[in-house]
């Protein structure tokens, strides 16, 4: 964490479109927030019809009660942020339209190959503040143009309507994945500003019928910078030492679990400001089950959370993660795995069955501390929701079908049984711009070993890693700063099969996970050991992997991953800018 650079653990011409979602109004003209301690409201629900789900959203800024920009995306009927629903094998078409204020400001930065000259699509190569794109976070489609090409497409206030469209994969893991902008070097603020919404992969019942029938939530927790900065910390909540509070306003981790956090949350857009914490509130009939499906699109902050009644924490039965059934090798059934707390980083998803509190009893739904690192930021205890027991509670509007077929059995051999082609080893690290200052600017790096540290260059265009289509691969990464990083790759998932060294018994799948916090006595770096998936067809391209506190990824602390096909002749030539270490 340092004050610059922060961070176990994303129209009206439907009417004359068929098959478009359907407008009922103009857009609104600003992003509109919920009051402090509302009831939740789920967003809007936008699915696909007849193998198709075409969508015009509208992105936009507004300003906040206490000056901050808003972000969001306004779809035609005018709802905020809508979760898209879809099916394996559908067709989405999404035309998004930039309708930010334009800048005279000059661009900040370039995007593409130095010296490339910008196509009329996806290389405007542009880049200011009011620059965007999107990004379907988890969702293995191919990094090309018009699909999930983050890496060129600059979408201007200028630019007519930019089309998305791409086929979901039909042995995409049906599940929770989700959209936000992915520009580099601004995209912490828009995400920040609360630019995400959800994407769901119909069928989860079909993968784990425990599922099948139960009422579920979509809830998405965003962070957002606080609403009342200057503010001490609740009467409720220990007296920290002097020595302990930041005093350059970024709360900086004090090891104590309480304090004023980095950022505020806020749950389905309702805030829940600190330093009291004010909870939205969640309506549940009676001991009613339910599937929560949450997704952290926080721009900086990790989640643990954790239901508790009368302050009795409740079981939790995790059976998704990163919209990957946990029992997607295959061999566990309708596997359960029943937990009290959850931990999201930034970027991730679970998705889980809870039990409602009976009549007369507080309920509470809470994310608790996060050790962050030295360096790390303030992730305290805070309430998010009050779980409210009433017989008159409206149900969620979606609910699993109650007799699923069941999915059939993948023909890809389970990841874990797959032998590594090769190991690579990757680090994240840290430099601060005055090393006697720690609240300086920082630059962040993720490093492949052998390679010299170097900032992304999003101009470069150059892989520091080249992997074939078909194989599988081992990376280990290393954290070399204190502070903890969450580890994404886009287009694909992975195994963990380390943790700090020793091997761990998880048979199921991520896009996202934490490598913890170098303490500087440690004998060895922390690192975790994961199994990297290049057998899809569709990861063929170039992508990216980086830290998903977007700030260090905006910083730097992102690389790129050349995939190429695996019928490509081994011989064939290799740029010789290409890193010895990225083959």
């Amino acid at each position: 964490m340092h004050s610059l650079n922060k961070f176990i653990f994303g129209a009206a011409m439907l009417c004359l479109m068929p098959n478009f979602a359907r407008a009922q109004s103009s857009p609104s003209p600003d992003c509109p927030r919920p009051a402090v301690g509302s009831q939740i409201v789920e967003p809007e629900d936008l699915r696909s019809h007849d193998g198709v789900l075409k969508v015009v959203l509208t992105f936009k800024k507004s300003s906040g009660a206490n000056g901050d920009t808003r972000y969001c995306y306004i779809a035609a009927d005018g709802s905020e942020a809508p979760t898209l629903r879809v099916n394996p094998g559908d067709l989405l078409i999404l035309r998004l339209r930039n309708d930010l204020p334009a800048s005279p400001k000059p661009a900040v930065m370039a995007m593409g190959p130095k010296g490339a000259a910008p196509s009329e699509t996806c290389a405007s190569r542009e880049m200011t503040a009011e620059s965007t794109n999107l990004h379907f976070h988890g969702l293995s489609i191919p990094p090309l143009c018009h699909q999930d090409d983050v890496l060129n497409t600059s979408i201007q206030p200028s630019d007519q309507p930019f089309e998305y469209r791409f086929r979901i994969p039909a042995d995409q893991p049906p599940g929770l994945y989700w959209y936000h902008p992915h520009i580099h070097g601004l995209t912490k603020t828009q995400v920040l500003g609360g630019a995400s919404g959800a994407l769901i992969v119909e069928g989860i019942e079909r993968a784990n019928k425990a599922v099948a029938g139960l009422p579920e939530r979509v809830l998405i927790i965003r962070d957002q910078n606080l609403l009342n900065p200057n503010a001490p910390p609740s009467k409720s909540e220990p007296v920290l030492p002097k020595m302990l509070l930041d005093r350059d306003g970024d709360a900086a981790n004090n090891g104590t679990g309480f304090g004023q956090p980095a950022k505020d949350l806020s749950i389905n857009f309702v805030p829940v400001p600190y330093p009291d914490y004010p909870p939205a509130v969640i309506e549940m009939k009676p001991e009613e089950t339910q599937l929560w499906r949450v997704l952290n699109a926080s721009a900086i902050t990790y989640l643990n959370l954790a239901v508790l009644f009368n302050r009795a924490p409740q079981k939790l039965g995790l059976v998704a993660l990163d919209g990957v059934p946990l029992n997607e090798n295959g061999t566990m059934g309708d596997f359960v795995d029943w937990q009290t707390h959850l931990g999201v980083p930034p970027g991730s998803r679970v998705e889980f069955i809870v039990k409602g509190p009976p009549l007369g009893v507080s309920g509470l739904l809470v994310t608790r501390t996060v050790d962050t690192g030295a360096g790390g930021e303030n992730d305290p205890n805070r309430a998010l929701a009050t779980l409210k027991s009433s017989e008159e509670s409206t149900e969620p509007r979606s609910k699993p079908a109650a007799s699923p077929t069941p999915l059939p059995a993948s023909q890809m051999a389970w990841l874990g049984n797959v032998a590594p082609v090769r190991t690579r080893r990757l680090y994240f690290s840290e430099k601060l711009l005055d090393p006697n200052n720690p609240n300086s600017a920082t630059t962040f790096y993720i490093t492949v070993d052998g390679q010299t540290p170097a900032p992304f260059d999003p101009q470069s265009g150059i892989p520091n890693i080249v992997a074939k289509q078909g194989t599988v691969e081992d990376w280990i990464i290393e954290n070399r700063s204190n502070e903890l990083h969450a580890f994404h790759i886009h287009q694909m998932h992975f195994m963990l099969l380390d943790y700090l060294g020793k091997p761990v018994n998880e048979p199921f799948l991520r896009d996202t996970v934490n490598v913890p916090y170098f303490d500087g006595r440690a004998l060895e770096y922390p690192s975790v050991r994961l199994r990297m998936d290049f057998r899809d067809p569709n990861v063929v391209g170039t992508f990216p992997y980086h830290c998903h506190l977007l700030e260090h990824e905006d910083g730097g602390m992102m690389g790129l991953v050349r995939v190429e096909p695996a019928d490509q002749s081994k011989a064939s030539p290799v740029s010789s800018k290409v890193p010895a270490a990225a083959q």
